[in-house]
């Protein structure tokens, strides 16, 4: 054994033993015993204290696609898990043991996975099980090696897992794909957020493999030249939130009426896709039928949220005991103050100063993060720096926002329905659902004495169905008719029912939010509609945009369907939604698609199609759109792609600068490219930023025949390169 001396405190020597080195079979060893002892064992939801249970008793596996867009999309989470629950044919299901698998005819191993999912859907969880299943040598032993490569015939291989890089609070430089030298030694110490993104980049350990999860709005801290595969968790199934309740609960007779109460709720349903919620509802519901029967069960998600906030003041209560009820309330309400001005900001993480303008004692915050660890939980930052906070879920804060809300502002309950981007539309579900008088009950103390009147609550109704505003997005306006729901107000839901067993479809009127009902019934049907025609139903201009969502989803249909016969697309002039243009290009990248020539107003999704095998499109008209450098970034991206086929793109007015013409000389500089067409007219280019495009234009090797009218090009300019 060696020895080493090194100085105390008080100045004398001390021999410190050192291992004798080991063979690495034995470290790995080591490291498959700690991982065990780490993951064997898990709990459901964050309570510190609960019994731990076996992990594989508890894990139920998740629906993983591969493919998935890094594109970041505006929609609130809970909207996207929405249309995430409609498979599409051209989705690939990935198991766990698959991820780091290449994909079919391809030889070249898989160094980066970039995993997305919204908070709740379940990849810290995923990551623990394929760790335990590496550690006891069940899955994973060779990350799927194609053994062509001299890292693959390597005994020894390493994988880092980045768990959660939108929580990081690290300064990563991986979102730009500019060539950079390793910036220090690897014998010298550095920072971690240098290591990271060495790492990633893949200037330091090159051969190593890495796995990254994040929710979908952080996945652009990693240029997608790092990434070599994205997959995205959608939670669970059907067929596994069914699973998950019967592990829940073990008796049959239950578990049946437990799930068939679930699928009586279309709210609850699809909020079930998350597997977080899976975890409040049977919580929530393993303690009321101990005292109610399957009939008084909640239907609405305000009526589950109620139920799961007193579950945790029940708790409190079994700790702390009935005289502690009032410190309670009290508590309770400053998380909901903080849940809402936080909200408003639109921060999911919290800090010291911000628990204090809440007017919570950070010095009890432990309190919070212990006994309501359901509700509010706390993470470590950084060494040396100050503790972070956040709700177990985004849902939480908004309920609670909700509750504050009504509390302290009755008479400005509508104010947020002006929001564009969606983000609260949760909120504002819950905000109506608190009208009820029931619900207002059901919350006890926690909103003082305010009363709603029942004329106050049909007014609120009234206004929500006659809410014809142009500024809420076709896909947005669905979240009135989410409003009215949680309202206990079924009426459109029934007119709508009756309209599509009627006979006369084309006689009846239908107003702005029967569409909206109209189009989310339509989009949650299990059945494929073969045919939309907007023009078949009487309604207003507002209304048959309200339809548009329903209209894409029949466009792609028809993309998908064998054969196909749609061959050009025109779809400009509409406001497209994130989720509107990813179905659509769902249908783009369709082996049975034959669209040639499309023009339409988003991009984000694009990229995807062009880089799909075989992609037929040759026409791409974008012009008349905002899409800015970071749009078109995210477009060449796709025409870098070999099995891009595209000859003709137009960008006219597009808010384009010279960044822009980086992109596209880099696209066209990629081989094969048969781009013949660009069209770049109205965005008031300068000579040097087109000087670029004008040298590529000259090489030989550029397929490009034709750069139409860039202003600011010198007419010698335009002459000398033959251009029109």
């Amino acid at each position: 054994m060696l020895l080493c001396s090194s100085p105390s405190m008080f100045g004398s020597v001390v021999e410190v033993p050192v291992p004798e080195p080991q063979s690495i079979t034995y470290y790995q060893e080591m490291l498959r015993s700690n991982l065990k002892d780490r993951f064997m064992c898990a709990t459901q939801g964050w309570t510190q204290n609960k019994d731990k249970q076996c992990l594989d008793e508890i894990y139920t596996e998740l629906y993983i696609t591969a493919g998935a867009s890094t594109h970041i999309s505006k929609q609130h989470e809970v909207r996207q898990i929405e249309m995430a629950g409609k498979k599409t044919d051209t989705e690939k299901p990935v198991k766990p043991s698959d991820m780091f698998k290449p994909p079919s005819g391809q030889d070249r191993p898989i160094k980066t996975v970039l995993t997305n999912g919204i908070a709740g859907i379940g990849k810290t969880f995923l990551v623990h099980k394929f760790v335990l299943d590496w550690a006891e040598g069940r899955t994973n032993q060779d990350l799927q090696s194609s053994g062509n490569t001299n890292y693959d015939k390597n005994e020894f291989k390493l994988l880092f897992i980045l768990d959660g890089l939108d929580e990081t609070r690290l300064q990563l430089d991986c979102s730009t794909n500019k060539t950079q030298r390793l910036k220090f030694k690897v014998t010298e110490s550095t920072s971690v957020d240098e290591l990271l993104t060495n790492l990633i980049r893949g200037k330091l350990l090159p051969s190593a493999r890495l796995w990254i999860t994040t929710r979908p709005a952080a996945a652009n801290q990693v240029h997608p030249d790092f990434v070599d595969i994205v997959t995205e968790v959608r939670g669970f199934t059907d067929q596994q939130k069914e699973e998950y309740f019967r592990k829940r609960f073990t008796d049959e007779e239950r578990s049946n009426n437990v799930i068939s109460h679930i699928k009586s709720s279309r709210s609850l349903h699809i909020m079930c896709h998350i597997p977080v919620f899976c975890w409040i509802t049977a919580t929530v519901l393993k303690d009321l039928l101990k005292t109610r029967e399957v009939e008084g069960l909640p239907k609405t998600l305000t009526e589950m949220y109620i139920e799961f906030l007193w579950f945790q003041i029940k708790q409190r209560e079994k700790k702390y005991g009935p005289e502690d009820s009032e410190k309670c309330f009290q508590d309770i309400k400053s998380l909901a103050k903080l849940a809402f001005q936080q909200l408003e900001e639109g921060n999911l993480v919290f800090y010291e100063k911000d628990l204090k303008e809440s007017g919570i004692d950070v010095r009890q915050a432990s309190v919070y993060s212990g006994v309501f660890t359901e509700i509010f939980k706390e993470e470590r930052g950084r060494k040396n720096e100050a503790m972070m906070f956040s709700f177990v879920h985004l849902s939480v804060q908004e309920f609670l926002a909700a509750v504050y809300m009504v509390h302290c502002y009755n008479d400005r309950k509508t104010q947020v329905l002006k929001n564009k981007t969606g983000h609260l539309d949760l909120f504002v579900r819950f905000l109506h659902g608190l009208f009820l008088e029931s619900n207002q009950r059901g919350l006890g103390g926690l909103l003082g004495q305010r009363e709603i009147s029942q004329e106050t609550i049909q007014r609120a109704i009234n206004n929500l169905k006659k809410m014809n505003r142009d500024d809420i997005s076709p896909d947005r306006s669905i979240n009135i008719f989410h409003c009215l729901m949680e309202l206990n107000d079924h009426s459109v839901h029934q007119e709508i029912q009756e309209f599509l067993k009627s006979g006369n479809r084309s006689e009846k009127r239908l107003s702005e939010i029967q569409c909206s009902a109209l189009a989310y019934m339509l989009q949650m049907s299990e059945e494929v509609l073969d045919e939309l025609d907007l023009n078949q139903y009487k309604t207003s201009d507002q209304g048959r945009l309200r339809l548009i969502p329903t209209h894409c989803e029949v466009v792609a249909s028809a993309l998908k369907s064998n054969p196909s016969y749609l061959t050009e697309l025109d779809l400009s002039d509409n406001d497209l939604q994130d989720p509107a243009v990813q179905q659509l290009c769902g249908g783009l990248q369709s082996p049975h698609c034959r669209l040639e020539t499309l023009r339409s107003t988003s991009c984000g999704y694009l990229a995807s199609a062009l880089k799909s095998n075989p992609s037929r499109l040759r026409e791409l008209d974008l012009s008349f759109n905002n899409l800015q450098d970071p749009g078109v970034q995210q477009l060449c991206g796709g025409l870098q792609s070999p099995d891009c086929r595209l000859e003709t793109l137009r960008l006219r007015r597009c808010s384009l600068s010279e960044t822009s013409c980086g992109y596209l000389v880099s696209s066209l500089k990629s081989n094969p490219s048969h781009l013949r067409e660009l069209d770049l007219r109205d965005n008031y280019l300068k000579d040097p930023d087109v000087q670029q495009l004008h040298d590529l234009f000259r090489s030989p090797d550029c397929s490009l025949q034709t750069l139409r009218s860039v202003e600011g090009w010198s007419q010698s300019m335009v002459l000398s390169a033959g251009l029109d």
